[in-house]
């Protein structure tokens, strides 16, 4: 694993930030965090950067401790937080030469190429920039490092949907590249599009993992029949999760091949049918069920 955590917590006081959080993150993928608000994302990114110190476990990347070796690690790192705070009196094209030049190997026309993909003025002076402009220079300054690892926290925050799917694009471009990508929102679709594995934080804990090649496999079928639901074949045991109600719904989920279960359905009394992929959403709520922290 290129990044690992063990037990990694944070604690304030009697708050906990971050309990016990144990994942890895492997070379060349792009990793989610998704979680509602307080559920811990930034606790552990800040944790992973040597920002923080933890108050029990640990956390590595590319083999070296995050805090106690953190100058090194955040060589090999590059973070675009939540709220970037940028120089205001600067001019946007001033503001990609100061990071590119500070950076070991920055490159300021790779930033700029980035910028003008975004659609950005880097004539402004960041103090007469809007937020969303403002957003587009820090990821044209984060994503223009050559670092082998990326820690995006928010990227899309206050962009249009045609910047976002920009941003994407560029995501995935870095994984292609071979970078890895930590990626950090609170927007499902945009999660699920961009990203390889996603870990559910809830209250400071990873409650669940998903492997997204696994979820574009699942369907969910509703149906409607004129009779009881026959027994499930034997053919399809632990292949399908149903559920039936009194009035004749029956709703059916399976990560199987769709051709032999529909084959199947069509010797059944059914007067309706509606097939849907199952999506993260179904997942996320089963562990956020009554948070309205994702979007």
């Amino acid at each position: 694993m290129l990044v690992e955590t063990h037990d990694l917590t944070k604690r304030y006081g009697r708050l906990t930030a971050l309990d016990r959080c144990t994942l890895g993150v492997h070379q060349g993928e792009v990793f989610g965090l998704l979680g509602p608000n307080g559920a811990g994302k930034t606790t552990l990114l800040r944790l992973l950067l040597g920002y923080l110190r933890p108050t029990s476990g640990t956390a590595r990347i590319a083999g070296l401790d995050c805090y106690r070796q953190s100058v090194q690690v955040r060589g090999q790192v590059t973070y675009l937080p939540g709220e970037a705070r940028l120089f205001r009196q600067m001019r946007g094209r001033d503001v990609l030469a100061f990071f590119a030049n500070v950076r070991p190997k920055g490159d300021v026309r790779l930033a700029r190429k980035l910028a003008e993909r975004l659609d950005l003025d880097l004539s402004r002076r960041v103090a007469f920039m809007s937020t969303g402009m403002r957003q587009k220079l820090a990821l044209a300054s984060a994503l223009s490092a050559s670092t082998p690892i990326l820690v995006l926290d928010e990227p899309t925050s206050n962009l249009d949907p045609t910047v976002r799917h920009t941003v994407l694009d560029l995501v995935a471009e870095a994984r292609r590249d071979g970078r890895t990508v930590i990626f950090s929102s609170h927007v499902l679709s945009e999660v699920e599009e961009a990203c390889d594995r996603v870990v559910i934080l809830r209250d400071g804990r990873p409650v669940h993992t998903q492997v997204m090649a696994e979820l574009r496999h699942q369907h969910r079928i509703r149906m409607h029949l004129r009779e009881a639901m026959p027994a499930v074949p034997e053919r399809f045991d632990g292949q399908l999760s149903v559920t039936s109600s009194t009035n004749g719904s029956v709703t059916i989920e399976t990560p199987a091949a769709l051709t032999p279960i529909l084959g199947w359905l069509a010797t059944l009394p059914v007067e309706e049918l509606s097939i849907e992929p199952v999506g993260l959403r179904a997942v996320y709520d089963r562990y956020h069920r009554e948070s309205g922290g994702a979007e």
